[in-house]
């Protein structure tokens, strides 16, 4: 059975067995389904970049926002800018400014967002918390989601338990299935109580992940997840499903580290009767051990590649070749030829080795590229910078 979901006319979600959503979860209902999404090529293409503002911009974020720009260039479609700020402890303006500078650099021109606008805003996470709220309490009032007044012992007492039997650390539904007036009683009392999601005991989920195939995930190992926390901050999954939905993306781009909230996301989308967009999980950048990249490997943000004298334009056509080629021996491409030659088929599900040796022949090979008056301004504006020159004016070099 396949059912249109109106008012979003290019994603068709299948249903086993056959019923259509949104449906209300009631006691003793038995909670057996999957779903597949498809997406409509005849769809505006609306892809998003989303940091959190905790620190400067990794290679691999900035890998992840090429992708999207290039995939939304390429189709004539929207490169979307949000900033996932609910990490209220870490975020800063400070890193925020940082993101924005490094994005910039790079020539990575976002059609919404921060200092732009658009139609969908706020683009701040920060900002749309009225917005959680109002879909958290939707989710409530058709029973997807119930009230959990467990205290954190209890939430430890049965992950300890679970532990002992081998089990996943699920949380056991104490909630669930309490009667109005348990609840009531515990309201007038004052508990702090989160919102947890019910979650099917039984069935499975699948996408076709535009890089990976086929994924798939059983229920059962999930268990019933917080959308709210007891101080009414909404959780970064069910913050993602109701900003792509509301923002209208088509196509999520992102690291393959977020597959695993693809299942909570999925859930989320189907309960509040959206669609969901198509997935593409993109491996991670390695450092040449095969490791994670990381500090430890040397430098691993934009800036720093700026700073250390690096074209922007080198450091995104090598970003480029991490995980993607055009099926030539050709490696150099400028920005213009990257989103012509595009397609997100063409990206590859291993790891991509972080070669700074490749990257620094890249430069060169984009230094080689560029004529002889603008490498002189440059050289000159790179010599200022650093203080090596003081006074600029007069002829630079010439050889």
């Amino acid at each position: 059975m396949a059912a249109l979901v109106a008012g979003t006319p290019w994603m068709r979600i299948r249903v086993i067995p056959e019923f259509a959503p949104p449906f209300i979860f009631r006691r003793h209902f038995r909670r057996n389904f999957s779903v597949r999404a498809s997406i409509d090529s005849d769809a505006p293409v609306r892809v998003r970049f989303a940091p959190s503002p905790t620190g400067n911009l990794h290679v691999g974020g900035a890998r992840t926002a090429l992708f999207n720009y290039l995939f939304a260039r390429s189709k004539g479609g929207k490169f979307v800018l949000r900033i996932e700020d609910t990490d209220l402890e870490r975020s800063t303006r400070e890193s925020e400014e940082a993101v924005l500078r490094d994005l910039a650099w790079l020539g990575l021109d976002w059609d919404e967002g921060p200092g732009v606008g658009g139609d969908y805003g706020p683009y701040r996470q920060s900002e749309r918390n009225a917005m959680y709220k109002q879909y958290a309490e939707k989710l409530l009032e058709s029973g997807h989601v119930y009230r959990c007044f467990c205290s954190n012992e209890e939430l430890e007492k049965m992950k300890e338990i679970a532990e002992l039997k081998k089990l996943p650390p699920v949380y056991s539904g104490k909630w669930a299935t309490a009667a109005d007036g348990e609840v009531e009683e515990e309201l007038a009392k004052g508990t702090p109580y989160t919102y947890r999601f019910r979650v099917p005991k039984e069935g499975s989920l699948k996408i076709n992940d535009l890089i990976r195939g086929e994924v798939s995930w059983k229920l059962d190992t999930l268990g019933d997840f917080v959308i709210m926390r007891s101080n009414g901050q909404p959780v970064y999954n069910f913050c993602v499903t109701v900003d792509d939905a509301t923002m209208a993306i088509s196509h999520v781009i992102r690291a393959e580290e977020h597959l695993p909230n693809t299942l909570r996301q999925a859930l989320i989308y189907k309960a509040l009767g959206f669609p969901m967009p198509s997935f593409a999980h993109v491996s991670l950048i390695l450092a040449p051990d095969r490791s994670k990249l990381s500090k430890r490997h040397g430098a691993t943000s934009v800036g720093q590649y700026r700073d250390m004298g690096y074209l922007p334009q080198a450091m995104v056509n090598y970003l480029a070749l991490l995980g993607w080629g055009d099926g030539t021996e050709n490696e150099f491409f400028t920005i213009d030829q990257l989103v012509e030659k595009f397609s997100i088929g063409r990206v590859n599900k291993s790891g991509a080795v972080f070669d700074s040796t490749k990257l620094r022949w890249m430069n060169g090979q984009h230094l080689r590229a560029i004529p002889f008056e603008e490498l002189s301004q440059l050289i000159g504006e790179r010599w200022k910078s650093t203080g090596l020159l003081t006074e600029s004016e007069g002829p630079f070099v010439e050889v």
